[in-house]
This record gives structure tokens, C-alpha cells and sequence, in this order.
């Protein structure tokens, strides 16, 4: 089978074309033909892993030297990247249950990755499920890990209707899906903030206000929020503070020793609190999600396809800061 292969880190040159060995379904396993892929920051972060330093990583110091090892050291031990993937079930495992050869599916991988191919091969009790029947598999292929981590982490702080929400870093994979969780299945006044190329994006996803971030600072707009969502932990309490209503919360999606160190303060003083989350997996949420999708709470809206053996241009284009939405790599014909 064809695949995106990178046997070693740097810029978007090293994703290859390449024959590999197709994949046999274990025991448990099923067999999924791929249609469409979708490229995120971690695709980008993994493919040059080398060189992120403990500062660029986006989560305490003690969790940066495990992920160096698992990801390599000096060259990468994922050499298929690619997290989220939709495309139909070729065949299955002898104790298979829940899915049969011809289903349609989409899901997530996590930091195992391996969706730039035409194959994979996974557990059935994984991150996995039938794909949402008003979506495309394109469409479908972009919805999973921002929704599964998304839904998880707003869960945390008992978002109540008509609340004021901002999302901070609105456009991209989680920050999308926070906006429309949000909005349309939590029933809050959503704010997104993002730069100046996404701002139509993020307001096609449902925000009633856009915050452009290269040209207003959320922090001093005199605006309050009951919880601002800080997807990639870029703002301190100290500057958020001012913006939180009373009892107001900060929750962070990536976080470093400062933010935890801060999540213990604010636990013991002040109304106003900081929230560390990690999200968690499972296929219920999962199959949460694809029922959302049909019942219009989430929309997937694609900005560019490029095929699968242009893998490293999408990668080009996403890292340039240009998207305006989803950017997909398309694997089959069934799209």
C-alpha cells in the first residue's frame, strides 16, 4: 500500500511517498480502507520533534522528556503521522463485534498516529466509531480529536446556558469544536479569538463576537467572561484576571508548572479559579460527538484537499499560518 513516510525529522520535505506492507487485522482488530485525513498542529509538532525544546512544549516539564523518547530521539519511532482518519472497514478480526466489513467509520488515533496511508489497522474498542451520515468522509476526518478533547475539558467547568464564553485560539482543531460545543450543544454567548486570516472561519462556526488578537487585546476591552478557554496557554491569570466575571474560571487545554502552581492558589483564595485539565478518551464521547454532527451542533468546514502523495504541501501550508479552516489529505476515491 502507499503511505506518507518520514524516516527522519525537519521541515515538510521529509514526509515521502512510499510502498509499505499492508497492514492484517489481529484478533480484535479492524481493517480500515482510508479515504481522507485531516492535518493538525500535532502532525506538524511530531514531525519535527527534535527540535521542540521545553518551553515550545505545551505541557509541564516532567511530561517532556517521556514524550521525546516515545516520538525518538534522534529519528522519529512514528513514521506515519496522521491522527484523525475516515474511511470504510475492509475486514475484521475474528472477535470483532461491534463493527462488519463495509462500515463507514471515523476516528482518532492519538499520538500512535499512522493515517497517511491507504490502510490501518486498529481495535475495535478504540477510538472509533460509525461516522456521522450527513458528512462526508472529508468532513468527517475533521472532526474527531478536536471534538473528543473539546467536549472533555468544557465538561470540567459546567458551562450553564447563557454564560459568557471565550475561546482563545478559536480556529483551530480543539478551539473550533470549543466554539460550537459551546454555542450550539452548551448554549452559551460564545466569543472566539483568533488572527485576522480565520476570523470568517471562526464566525461560520457560530461565535456571536470575533476578537482579531493582532488587533485587540481581550485582556483590556473592559469585557467580562465566565470562563475564558485558553486552548494553547498563552495568557497568565494575572492578565485574565480583570476579564472573569466573579466566580469566573480560566481553563487551560495546555499547561505548564506556572499554570498548575497558579490552579493551587486560586483553589484556596478568591472566587475566581484556574482550571489545568488533561482530556480523556473514550468511545462513548465519541459516538456523542457523531449524534452532535447530525443534529447540526458541529459542522466541519475545509478549507483546502491536496492528495495524498502532497502531504508535505499541506504540511507547508498549515505551518505557514495561511488555513482558513480544515486542511485535508485525501487518501481514497470514495470522498
Amino acid at each position: 500500500m502507499k503511505a506518507i513516510v518520514s524516516t527522519k525529522y525537519g521541515p515538510p520535505e521529509v514526509l515521502e511517498l512510499k510502498d509499505v506492507e499492508k497492514p492484517d487485522p489481529k484478533e480484535n482488530e479492524i481493517l480500515v480502507k482510508i479515504q481522507a485525513t485531516s492535518v493538525n498542529y500535532g502532525d506538524l509538532l511530531a514531525r519535527r520533534f527534535n527540535q521542540i525544546s521545553p518551553g515550545e512544549f505545551n505541557m509541564p516539564l516532567l511530561f517532556w522528556l517521556p514524550a521525546k523518547i516515545f516520538f525518538g530521539l534522534r529519528t522519529p519511532n512514528i513514521k506515519i503521522l496522521g491522527s484523525e482518519f475516515a474511511g470504510e472497514i475492509e475486514s475484521i478480526g475474528p472477535s470483532v463485534t461491534r463493527f462488519k466489513p463495509g462500515d463507514q467509520v471515523f476516528g482518532y488515533l492519538g499520538q500512535n498516529m499512522g493515517a497517511y496511508a491507504e490502510y490501518l489497522c486498529m481495535p475495535e474498542d478504540r477510538m472509533v466509531a460509525i461516522k456521522p451520515a450527513n458528512l462526508t468522509y472529508e468532513e468527517s476526518a475533521t472532526v474527531p480529536m478536536g471534538a473528543i478533547m473539546a467536549l472533555s475539558l468544557l465538561r470540567r467547568v459546567n458551562i450553564q446556558p447563557g454564560q459568557r464564553v471565550l475561546i482563545n485560539g478559536a480556529s483551530g482543531g480543539i478551539g473550533s469544536q470549543a466554539v460550537q460545543l459551546a454555542k450550539h450543544h452548551f448554549g452559551a454567548e460564545v466569543t472566539g479569538v483568533c488572527a485576522t486570516p480565520r476570523l470568517e472561519f471562526v464566525k461560520s462556526l457560530g461565535a456571536d463576537q470575533v476578537i482579531d488578537y493582532t488587533q485587540e487585546d481581550f485582556t483590556q476591552n473592559s469585557q467580562s467572561y465566565d470562563l475564558v478557554f485558553d486552548i494553547l496557554g498563552r495568557q497568565r491569570f494575572s492578565q485574565v484576571k480583570q476579564s472573569l466575571k466573579p466566580n469566573g474560571q480560566l481553563l487551560y487545554a495546555s499547561f505548564k508548572l506556572r499554570h498548575l502552581l497558579q490552579m493551587l492558589w486560586t483553589s484556596f483564595i478568591g472566587s475566581k479559579k484556574v482550571i489545568c485539565a488533561m482530556a480523556s478518551e473514550n468511545v462513548e464521547d465519541l459516538n456523542s460527538i457523531s449524534e452532535f454532527v447530525e443534529a447540526g451542533k458541529i459542522k466541519s468546514i475545509i478549507d483546502k484537499r491536496y492528495p495524498l502523495e502532497q502531504a508535505a504541501e499541506a504540511h507547508r501550508y498549515v505551518e505557514a499560518g495561511h488555513k482558513k479552516g480544515h486542511v485535508i489529505i485525501t487518501v481514497g476515491q470514495g470522498t
